[in-house]
């Protein structure tokens, strides 16, 4: 199930609907029998996921030959405050993805402390 959600996230992605494809993937959906529980940040991204639900239902179903897949969506607000990230962290996050910030930062002489 999980491979087929995040083939389906992919060809979101590359279609160009970046948003959608990032609530599909901002958490591992959960499945338990024939239903799947995905959990959001807030009542807009769900509002978005709802549009596009049925496009995921019918390929999740044609795929896994089951059309008893059910899709729930739980709301977690306090999913997003957990986030709260000081600059010293957001640099790290981004040197993890691009380690030619760290030449950047040493070429200019940049630092974090505004």
């Amino acid at each position: 199930m999980l491979l087929q959600w995040n083939k389906y996230a992919q060809r979101l992605g590359e279609k160009g609907f970046k948003i959608m494809e990032s609530l599909l993937l901002i958490n591992d959906p959960v499945l338990n029998g024939t239903s799947i529980s995905i959990e959001l940040p807030n009542e807009g991204s769900k509002l978005d996921f709802e549009k596009e639900m049925h496009g995921i239902l019918g390929h999740l179903r044609g795929h896994l030959h089951n059309h008893d897949i059910t899709i729930n969506v739980i709301v977690n607000e306090a999913y997003e405050s957990k986030r709260s990230y000081n600059d010293q962290d957001r640099y790290n996050r981004l040197l993890e993805i691009n380690p030619n910030i760290e030449l950047l930062k040493t070429t200019f002489g940049l630092d974090l402390q505004g």
